[in-house]
């Protein structure tokens, strides 16, 4: 097949454009390469792409809402995998227009294109922001979420509902996957893996929030990319017709709605504690870490804990990376790339 994948030269956009072209698919590639953390990183992904003869790259904005639709009927991809969105937590409580160019207004125009583009599926990514303090663990796709903490999440869930009206209305196959704290090669230096392996090789201190109190989902980027393919390369008809088979709880179950729209978790279902992950990175790069406790900021979830129990029914969904081995991956990684 032909995707159209946005995001690609971002950490789980490059990973994941590598194992369709592994399973011989061609990937037509969209990026805008913002100047949200260090293109130069982006870039470099890019290159490790760039030899495969199946593999084209457009930079390009996913917020102009014209140049997209000319996109898709230009290449004419088979199906969408939308993975382009302004991250971070933290960062959209100072900065929230970019959340609202690009993960509102660049996944209107994504939509839109797929609609008059005939696409076949629209796979997007959410993440599991959506639900902010939820009392109930581990999180399901089929509690009810509407109480975001941030900017950022409230734009992911309104993408859930965005693609849920568009399924509904034009028959537009859609799949949201909620992300949980993804880590591994060639990541993001905003996030924790990052910053905690350059706080301790040049001896700086890491400031842990809620006190190092956090517990995370860690999931190895290997994992995740596994599910996201598995829900990509999957037989359309065999799907719909398991959806439609399915009991009818449109109205009442967020995760369903109609046969057209799902919302699945994709994580590693065991919650780590983020003083684990310090220590196991501590013994991966071989040099203690200096650290000192702060309060929770805003926004901020104490706990995340994915249920993938449908994932892993409906798409044989089963990571299989130990929080050790994936660090001391994303260590060699670290330390190769940033000498």
């Amino acid at each position: 097949m032909k995707f159209l994948l946005t995001g690609v030269a971002g950490f789980i956009g490059m990973h994941t454009a590598q194992r369709l072209l592994d399973h011989g698919h061609e990937v037509v590639g969209l990026d805008n390469l913002s100047d949200y953390y260090d293109p130069g990183l982006k870039r470099d992904r890019l290159e490790r792409l760039q030899s495969s003869s199946g593999f084209c790259f457009y930079r390009q904005d996913i917020a102009a809402a014209e140049d997209m639709l000319k996109r898709v009927q230009v290449t004419r991809p088979d199906r969408v995998v939308h993975l382009a969105a302004q991250p971070g937590v933290r960062y959209s409580i100072e900065h929230p227009q970019p959340y609202i160019s690009s993960n509102l207004v660049g996944f209107a125009s994504i939509l839109e294109a797929c609609r008059h583009g005939g696409i076949e599926h629209l796979v997007y990514a959410s993440s599991s922001s959506v639900y902010g303090n939820n009392a109930r663990i581990p999180f399901s796709e089929h509690d009810a979420v509407d109480h975001p903490l941030s900017l950022y999440a409230a734009t992911k869930r309104a993408n859930e509902l965005m693609a849920h009206s568009y399924s509904h209305l034009y028959g537009l196959p859609t799949t949201g996957l909620r992300f949980f704290t993804v880590y591994g090669p060639w990541g993001r230096p905003d996030m924790a893996p990052i910053k905690f392996a350059r706080a301790i090789t040049s001896g700086e201190v890491i400031q842990l929030y809620n006190r190092g109190h956090h517990r995370r989902d860690f999931t190895y980027i290997d994992d995740i990319v596994s599910g996201v393919v598995a829900v990509a390369e999957a037989d359309l008809a065999v799907m719909l017709a398991r959806r439609s088979a399915e009991p009818v709880r449109a109205g009442s179950d967020p995760a369903h709605g109609n046969e057209n729209f799902r919302l699945y978790n994709i994580g590693n279902s065991q919650p780590e504690e983020l003083m684990e992950f310090l220590s196991l990175l501590e013994q991966a790069l071989g040099k203690e870490a200096r650290y000192e406790m702060a309060e929770a900021q805003p926004g901020d979830v104490l706990e995340t804990w994915a249920d993938c129990s449908d994932l892993e029914r409906d798409f044989s969904y089963r990571p299989s990376t130990p929080l050790a081995q994936g660090v001391e991956q994303f260590a060699r990684w670290f330390r190769d790339y940033y000498g």
